[in-house]
């Protein structure tokens, strides 16, 4: 099926065709259709599925084809968790509606209110928001969302996850109620259930995958390590894929500083981002990593949130996630666009219970390997884990060639760097006390 059986104008298609869209992906060729029928829609599908077309195209010709009733007043909103999130889908829809005379807005905190108001007094069709600068420009009387025809909500699993569940409530309560609500979600939880029977209206739901699984074309493997020999293991596992771009993800902005610090010194070239950088470092740590100016982005959950890249190959767990649904959104980063990827993890004994996790959700075991050379001294796969087993204990297994769930594993690029390697390109590494002279080479012991 091609864009030209989905009921798209011509216009539109032309824009899709010009920006190198080739076929639909399923999601978007189940939710178009109903979208532009102007039904309520729940969603789910993971990041990389295509689901920004897959509402904003629609979303743009029922805005053409439907006569505005109020001049100077929003007519669609969409809600991310996220400032990356909220500036990614901003983008897309200026490239959809480029044809159009629809004017869109971005909303999102970190930078000033001043342009935001002023645009927004100007007059614009879409905003692109994330909730709490949303609900800030409305207390200020700068938003009005009493004649709104279409919301969306993004991400909304990760928005719940996040704590904006009041401040969606307080924005929905000051929309008209006539109006079109779609959700899209990578999840389906009980809060995103609860989400939908609140605020839709007798919706229709799609899924492009089987619920909570994540891509088919991704590989997973686990390392089994000691704590101390953490950073140690990390570094040999990205000079095992030097041609590649690496994700890694951390748990906390600390260790992602950390993280990144080590790796400087071992001569990598590496960004990091998280919460508390400037939303201009974000922004140029995003960006340069996209372009692929840089090949290692060091990051937290929501720092990360928004990145689109079809040509990340691999994402590493630093340290895996406390919330299983966000091994599910950790790993949607890579395996896009129809291309491979390979998700490594890398646990401790007291992270075996958070791996669990991760399976029961994703629906397979995840292969538990021994890095040569990087032997645990004690790990034990039932410990940690939640309520009793009857089942075999499981043990890791020798070798980096494992048997896994979903695509090929992915080649290794071969050689290492002799020495430190010097760069001219500015890093993301803080400001910190000086340093021992690095070899290149991984040290005896992590900070």
């Amino acid at each position: 099926m091609s864009f030209t059986h989905l009921g798209l104008s011509n216009e539109l298609q032309e824009t899709v065709k010009s920006l190198g869209y080739e076929q639909p992906t399923p999601i978007q060729r189940q939710a178009i259709p109903k979208i532009l029928d102007k039904r309520d829609l729940i969603a789910i599908a993971q990041t990389g599925t295509g689901k920004t077309a897959a509402f904003s195209l629609p979303l743009l010709q029922n805005l053409i084809t439907t006569d505005r009733a109020v001049e100077m007043v929003p007519r669609a909103l969409i809600l991310t968790p996220t400032r990356e999130l909220a500036l990614q889908v901003f983008n897309d829809v200026v490239a959809y509606a480029k044809d159009t005379e629809l004017t869109s807005i971005v909303l999102h905190g970190g930078v000033s209110y001043v342009p935001q108001i002023e645009k927004l007094d100007a007059g614009v069709d879409i905003i692109i928001a994330t909730p709490g600068r949303l609900r800030d420009l409305m207390h200020q009387k700068k938003v009005k969302l009493f004649n709104l025809e279409i919301l969306i909500l993004d991400e909304a699993d990760r928005m719940l996850d996040m704590g904006f569940s009041d401040d969606v409530g307080v924005i929905i309560s000051k929309m008209a109620k006539q109006r079109q609500t779609l959700l899209f979600s990578a999840t389906f939880s009980d809060e995103v259930r609860k989400l939908s029977q609140q605020y839709l209206n007798k919706p229709l739901s799609i899924s492009a995958n089987p619920e909570n699984v994540t891509a088919q074309n991704v590989t997973h493997r686990a390392y089994a390590v000691d704590v101390d020999r953490k950073l140690d293991l990390l570094f040999e596992i990205i000079h095992q894929h030097l041609d590649e771009q690496i994700l890694i993800f951390a748990r906390t902005k600390i260790k992602v500083d950390d993280v990144a610090a080590d790796l400087i010194d071992r001569g990598l070239l590496v960004m990091a981002t998280h919460g508390d950088r400037t939303q201009a470092h974000r922004t140029k740590a995003m960006a340069r990593f996209m372009e692929g100016k840089i090949k290692i982005l060091v990051a937290t959950d929501i720092a990360a949130r928004g990145l689109d890249t079809s040509d990340l190959g691999i994402v590493i767990n630093y340290e895996l996630p406390n919330l299983a649904e966000d091994y599910v959104h950790r790993i949607g980063r890579t395996g896009r666009a129809g291309k491979s990827g390979l998700a490594i993890s890398i646990i401790t004994q007291n992270e075996v219970r958070y791996l669990a996790a991760a399976e029961q959700l994703i629906k397979f075991k995840i292969p538990i390997l021994e890095f040569p050379g990087f032997k645990p001294k004690q790990f034990d796969m039932q410990k940690g884990t939640s309520g009793p087993s009857k089942k075999k204990k499981r043990r890791f297994h020798t070798g980096t060639t494992p048997k896994t769930t979903g695509a090929p594993s992915k080649g290794s690029a071969s050689g290492k760097p002799s020495g430190r390697r010097k760069s001219s390109a500015p890093s993301s590494r803080p400001s910190q006390p000086a340093r021992g002279k690095s070899t290149g080479r991984p040290k005896n012991k992590s900070r």
